[in-house]
């Protein structure tokens, strides 16, 4: 089983994204704010990170720095899932190691698609 952790200040965002998730393969991990997200993601070393980006406490590339910054936790696969949609918010989360970013409203087919891809290894064939 597979540990995803699912850090969006907005209930019904965690909600589609735990029912796209709804699989035996994988134990779905909740944060409502930043800094929550990050004390789980320490204590619970999730396979993956389903990140916000504007969340309160801590931002979700707040969280990513410190991710990266830590070596327990600078592995953890990250999907930036936002609505910043522009290009200049895409690269600063790219340049900090993401393996995917969603733009919000997003498609759950999609999600599901880069969730699957994002537990790949680094180097494995589509």
């Amino acid at each position: 089983m597979q540990t995803i952790l699912v850090a969006d200040d907005q209930d019904h965002l965690r909600l589609l994204v735990r029912s796209t998730l709804d699989d035996p393969q994988f134990k779905v991990l909740e944060a409502a704010d930043g800094r929550e997200a990050l004390e789980l993601a320490r204590r619970s070393s999730p396979d993956l990170m389903i990140l916000d980006w504007m969340m309160p406490e801590m931002s979700g590339v707040e969280v990513l720095a410190q991710l990266r910054e830590d070596r327990e936790t600078t592995a953890i696969p990250v999907i930036m899932l936002t609505a910043k949609a522009q290009k200049i918010d895409r690269n600063q989360a790219l340049l900090l190691g993401i393996r995917a970013y969603l733009i919000k409203p997003f498609s759950p087919v999609e999600l599901l698609d880069r969730v699957h891809k994002a537990l790949r290894p680094i180097g494995t064939a589509d």
